[in-house]
């Protein structure tokens, strides 16, 4: 990966938890943490890697995503308003009567939206039913997922994980958001998901283990994973609250809105960031 490239989706990543923290506050409500802690990933697939068109988002060669964690979509809305799908300006409507951005996506309602999900570990069997219509069909399209790592918690991931094996869907990569901590506090204490990795070699996936926050790492493991014949799951080491120093690491943040004064702490860090994103692309 170029450093130009890697400048540009620095500066995307910025962007996005900026927006992420200003339509949550503006919501009064919402998940913060885990929208903040999945900003690279979904920066680097919408601003490099997926074949996606905002003019035309039903186009049926493009490529599919599914935000099987659904609750962390602010950070899902801001890439979509980035790239084009609706305004920026939208973003001050979600979770509000009217507006089209709902707690969780909807793909009847929201543009650029693949699939709707909120309910945990269904989003992820949606994504390799559209990787089987892919190879059946001979489509040509990949699909991304990102679940979380209390979903995994969830039995149908597992039922998922054996469906996608048996049917070689090597078109699909999901990446597991593995922050340590859901709503209730650490994962391995709620309800314990680990070996991850084990888990899913076992059921006859690809696995790789990144820092889900470095750019050249998450570029090489999807490379890696469009090599490989088997369906890749891609186990990304990330921060809970990336960006917000009261945020970081704290459970506390998974489901819930800042205050006027955090929320002036929140903002002033990200738009920091942002703008040291900005200025080193320019430079």
């Amino acid at each position: 990966m170029t450093n130009e490239k890697k400048r540009m989706l620095a500066e995307a990543a910025a962007k996005i938890r900026l927006l992420v923290a200003e339509s949550v506050y503006g919501a009064a409500s919402g998940h913060p943490g885990g929208s903040l802690s999945i900003a690279e990933i979904v920066a680097y697939l919408y601003f490099d890697k997926m074949n996606i068109d905002p003019v035309n988002p039903r186009d049926p060669s493009r490529d599919r995503f599914v935000l099987s964690k659904g609750h962390a979509c602010p950070a899902l809305y801001a890439a979509l308003a980035m790239r084009g799908y609706f305004p920026e300006s939208a973003l001050a409507m979600l979770r509000k009567r009217g507006g089209f951005l709902q707690g969780h996506p909807d793909m009847n309602s929201t543009p650029g939206v693949d699939m709707s999900t909120g309910s945990l570990g269904q989003g992820f069997s949606a994504a390799n039913g559209m990787a089987l219509v892919a190879r059946r069909r001979n489509l040509g399209y990949r699909v991304y997922s990102i679940l979380g790592d209390g979903e995994l918690q969830e039995g149908q991931v597992w039922e998922a994980a054996m469906f996608a094996a048996h049917y070689g869907l090597s078109n699909h990569t999901a990446f597991v958001d593995y922050n340590h901590l859901q709503i209730d506090g650490d994962v391995r204490e709620v309800m314990n998901p680990l070996p991850i990795d084990e888990k899913f070699a076992a059921f006859g996936w690809h696995v790789q283990t990144i820092d889900g926050h470095d750019f050249e790492q998450i570029e090489q493991a999807v490379l890696r994973a469009e090599r490989d014949e088997r369906p890749s799951v891609i186990i990304c080491n990330t921060v809970k609250g990336k960006g917000v120093s009261y945020m970081e690491n704290a459970a506390e943040w998974h489901g819930k809105a800042p205050d006027e004064k955090l929320y002036e702490t929140a903002r002033k860090e990200l738009y920091d960031a942002y703008m040291r994103a900005k200025e080193a692309r320019e430079a």
